[in-house]
Parts: C-alpha cells; sequence; structure tokens
C-alpha cells in the first residue's frame, strides 16, 4: 500500500486516463451541464489495481437524462435498462457496466430495508455509501477532470487496509443490513481488517439481518467462498455471532471436548484449514463448499469411549442426508449438478483414505464407479482434509495417501469402470428371458453390474452374458431359445 500512500490523488488520475468511457461521459455530462462522478468500486479498485468492467456513476441532477443521452453519445442502438422506482438506469458498452443514478439522500423505517429517498448533494450520496473506501468519487467535469473528493478519508483506510463505515456504523448497519455481512465480505476479498467500532457494531446489530431476503444472504456467502481468504470471513462470522443466525450447523462444529487423556479436535478450525486448502488449488466454488460441508454431521454423530475416545461413525452418509434440507433453506442450487455432487463429496470424503489401510481392486473399482467423474475433485478434497500441527504426520499420511491415488489410477487404466455401463442392458435381459418389465429385470442387472464391480466376470458381452444366463437359474428363469 505504500504506493497509495506516496501520491493517491496521482496515482488516481494516471488510472482514469485509461478509461476512454470516462471521458465520454464527462463530455456528455459537460453538455448537459451536470455535475457527473464515478463513485464506489470503481474508484476502490483504481487505487487497488483491481481490475473492474462495473462503473458507478452519479451526478446531480437526473440520472437517467444522462444515461439516455450517454447511450445516444455512444451509439447504442438497443434500448437501455431503466428503473424508475429507484431513479437509476444502466447501459452496457464494449464489455462495460455502466449505472447512472442522481445523486440522493436516503431515510429509512425501523422495519425495512426500503429506503425514502430524496434528491441530494455529492456529499449527501457519499454519506449513504456502506464504507469509506466506496465513498470516494472523481469528478469527471472537463474543469475538475480527475479530481478525487474524498470526505470519509477512505485514501486513509485503503492504505490502512481498513474497513470502516463513513456514518455512525449502527446507523449504517440499520439502513442496510446486509451491510453486515458485506464488510466481512470485503475484509476477506481484500484482506483487511475491520475497525473496532464497525466490527463491534455489525455484531451488535446482527438480529437486523432477519429482515434481509435469504438469496442476498447467500450470494455475499457465495462472495466469501469465492474468496482468497474465505477461512477468514467465517471467522469473522463466528466471532460476531453471525454464523449462528445463518448457518448454525457450521458454527455447532466449533469446539473440542477433553475427557481424561482422550480429546478431538475443534471440527470448526479443522474445517476452515481443510476450506483454505481447496481453495489454494481450486477457484471451484461447489468444491469449496463441499469442504465446508465435510464434516457438517459430526456434532449429531460424536460418541465417547472410555477406551477409544471420541468418535464421529458415519458423520459422511448423515452430511450428505442433511445437505437437502441445507440448501432449500439457503436457497442453493438442489439440481444433481450441484446438490448431487456435494452430497457425492461428502459421502465419499473417507472412503480414499480408508483404502490406505487395505487397498483392494474390489474397494477400488467401487470408489472409482461411485465417483465418476469427479474422482479428481474427491482427491483433491481428501489430501485438504489431512491436518495436523505434527508436520512429519501429514508428510506421512499425505504418502499414504500417494500409494493409494496411484493404485486407483492404475485400476482405472485396466478395467476402465469409472462411469461404465454392463453391457447387459435391460433390453437384451427381457429377450432372453422373455420378460415384461419387471423387477427382475433390474435384479439381474444389479447382479451383473455387481459380479463386475466384484472383479468375478469383465464388462464383457459373452462373458456377462453366460453369468446372465448362470444366475437366471435363482429365478427359475429359461432361455428363449
Amino acid at each position: 500500500m505504500e504506493h497509495i500512500k506516496d501520491n493517491y490523488l496521482k496515482a488516481c488520475q494516471k488510472s482514469i486516463d485509461d478509461y476512454p468511457i470516462l471521458c465520454k461521459i464527462g463530455e456528455v455530462s459537460d453538455t448537459l451541464q451536470l455535475e457527473t462522478y464515478v463513485v464506489g468500486g470503481f474508484v476502490r479498485d483504481l487505487f487497488l489495481g483491481r481490475i473492474s468492467k462495473d462503473i458507478d456513476i452519479v451526478c446531480v441532477g437526473d440520472g437517467i437524462a444522462l444515461a439516455q443521452a450517454v447511450a445516444k453519445y455512444l451509439g447504442i442502438a438497443h434500448p437501455i435498462t431503466i428503473f424508475r422506482g429507484f431513479g437509476t438506469a444502466m447501459l452496457e458498452w464494449n464489455g462495460w457496466v455502466v449505472e447512472f443514478v442522481g445523486a440522493r439522500k436516503e431515510s429509512y423505517a425501523a422495519d425495512s430495508r426500503n429506503p425514502k429517498v430524496s434528491i441530494g448533494t455529492l456529499a449527501d450520496d457519499q454519506a449513504r455509501r456502506d464504507f469509506t473506501i466506496n465513498a470516494m468519487a472523481i469528478c469527471l467535469n472537463s474543469t475538475r477532470y480527475g479530481m478525487l473528493l474524498d470526505s470519509f478519508n477512505g485514501q486513509k483506510d485503503l492504505a490502512d487496509a481498513l474497513i470502516r463505515t463513513p456514518c455512525e456504523p449502527n446507523k449504517t448497519f440499520s439502513d442496510d443490513p446486509l451491510r453486515i455481512i458485506r464488510a466481512i465480505r470485503f475484509a476477506a476479498q481484500l484482506s483487511f481488517s475491520i475497525s473496532a467500532e464497525t466490527l463491534e457494531s455489525l455484531a451488535n446489530m446482527r438480529d437486523r439481518l432477519t429482515i434481509v431476503s435469504q438469496e442476498r444472504i447467500t450470494e455475499e456467502l457465495h462472495k466469501i467462498v469465492a474468496s482468497n481468504r474465505a477461512s477468514y470471513g467465517f471467522e469473522l462470522l463466528y466471532q460476531t455471532n453471525i454464523l449462528s443466525m445463518i448457518f448454525p450447523e457450521l458454527a455447532n462444529l466449533s469446539g473440542k471436548d477433553q475427557i481424561g487423556i482422550h480429546s478431538h479436535k475443534d471440527n470448526f478450525l479443522h474445517t476452515l484449514q481443510v476450506l483454505d486448502n481447496v481453495a489454494k488449488h481450486s477457484l471451484k466454488l461447489w468444491l469449496r463448499w463441499a469442504a465446508i460441508f465435510h464434516d457438517i454431521a459430526k456434532p449429531l454423530t460424536k460418541k465417547f469411549d472410555p477406551i477409544h475416545g471420541f468418535s464421529f461413525h458415519g458423520h459422511e452418509d448423515l452430511g450428505a442426508k442433511m445437505l437437502p434440507k441445507i440448501f432449500r433453506r439457503m436457497k442453493f442450487p438442489t439440481s444433481n449438478e450441484v446438490l448431487g455432487y456435494v452430497q457425492k463429496l461428502v459421502r465419499l470424503h473417507l472412503r480414499p483414505i480408508a483404502l490406505a489401510k487395505e487397498v483392494t481392486d474390489t474397494a477400488i473399482r467401487r470408489l472409482l464407479y461411485e465417483t465418476g467423474d469427479d474422482l479428481e475433485d474427491l482427491f483433491l478434497l481428501c489430501r485438504a482434509d489431512i491436518t495436523s500441527k505434527n508436520e512429519a504426520k501429514v508428510k506421512q499420511y499425505l504418502s499414504n495417501f500417494d500409494s493409494v491415488e496411484k493404485k486407483v489410477l492404475d485400476v482405472e487404466v485396466r478395467d476402465s469402470i469409472r462411469n461404465f455401463q454392463p453391457v447387459i442392458t435391460g433390453e437384451i435381459i427381457m429377450q432372453t428371458f422373455a420378460l415384461n418389465p419387471s423387477p427382475q429385470v433390474g435384479l439381474i442387472k444389479e447382479a451383473i453390474k455387481e459380479a463386475i464391480l466384484d472383479g468375478k466376470i469383465q464388462n464383457e458381452y459373452h462373458e456377462a452374458f453366460n453369468y446372465m444366463l448362470s444366475i437366471g437359474k435363482n429365478y427359475a428363469l429359461k432361455q428363449v431359445k
């Protein structure tokens, strides 16, 4: 951040020259005699050197009229999007998404997130912003082009890597409670701290989240999970008691017990470590969520034995069964591509590690069949799940897993089990034994599949056909000649 501290304004003016669209908006503003600024996240990202394709424009006047004039100036043929109820308009041009609004001030009722809006000044508009780093504005009019207006010291907070509200934080969070989670999301995305006053306020105001839709909360959670420091975001959610409100199953993982010489790890901290381990190697959102969910049922399966200590037997199966209800509550997609994928990884996450004790071809074939195209993701999750403060132990476990992975891949190359379909179809079974569609057909087909997975027969037509004839006797069936 030292380059920002050296000369904020110079850095900012140099950056806006790289965006000719801002100059064009400024030219139209001059023609309309409208005081106009680029504001918010775009300005913040200029200082941070981040690429942003979304631009927020504020003018002191009619934002919709400015958007219409800019669209005409740019030769945009299709109609722009107008939200008259909010006094905003949006246009897209050459990959840019530009939103226009007139400067305004807002007031809120205690039981609503919908503000009462009235015409305001730029200062009014900056004061209604969520955080100081998002409240900076750069003038686009020719007489002051590039001039930075920073009424709340957003530049300094950027340099100090600090999230802080521009006004009294209780009012900021009461006006728009989603900002409570947005503060944590920005902290996770930017690796910033949250000021003590702001952090205390968002914890105290957390009950206001009850008026925010689940969809908007989930959108912020996705952004936290996708950030470089997702675990930091969840730590903040936990410390402020927000996690117990919006994701109690994860919060319930926290804590560890000690009985005599026996103890277990803090499964919340372990889960965050697994999440970080996965994030180092994959940007896949739902693989990261699978890391979060992989031990979700441990509190419900915890048992203690005086000899063997604590156990969580069956937590992988129960965890997979818990997911549909959690997904529906959190408004996650419930398609097989998403829910089915996460359930599969949660259900199978112990299987490859268990193979390290006894690697058999049969067990490997079953794993390959059940995992299908998600084998690599499962392996990544399993490696991430190996956590310990004892580095030698982690190294040994990873070495053992290397052997398992090699054996699995060898069997896959040899037997081509992944996503296999038995060569004997239901139609062949019905034709051979003169059967109509019935449970018998399914039972025979399942028996053939099991024989292939057990290595009794190869997935080859003649061998599988002869096996079908042999088991047909068990059902008192005779081949049709």
